[in-house]
């Protein structure tokens, strides 16, 4: 299973509205997780098992907690069974394509 997500809070009170903090201890949680991930500026993303990659989930969750009265959460999820090494295969193949349809 691929797994992207995004978790911040919200009601911080912090004046420049910044969840930096929140989101770097959700990404901690991520990383020391030792599943395959990547994040960009908007998601996270992980690979593993349904129970391994919402465990982490929930984990990185309950980390974002201490920073606000609530929060969000965004999860969109790739289940296809018998495939590892997705995360970083589907984006070779779709670099690949783009290649191939400017040559």
């Amino acid at each position: 299973m691929l797994l992207a997500f995004s978790v911040a809070p919200s009601g911080t009170g912090r004046e420049d509205g910044s969840v930096h903090d929140a989101v770097a201890a959700a990404v901690t949680v991520v990383r020391e997780s030792g599943l395959p991930n990547k994040t960009s500026s908007m998601f996270t993303e992980l690979e593993g098992s349904w129970d391994e990659v919402f465990d982490v989930v929930k984990r990185a969750t309950e980390a974002v907690e201490p920073f606000g009265s609530r929060i969000s959460l965004v999860i969109k999820a790739d289940i296809r069974p018998g495939y590892e090494g997705e995360i970083d295969a589907k984006v070779d193949r779709l670099e690949q394509a783009i290649k191939e349809s400017a040559d």
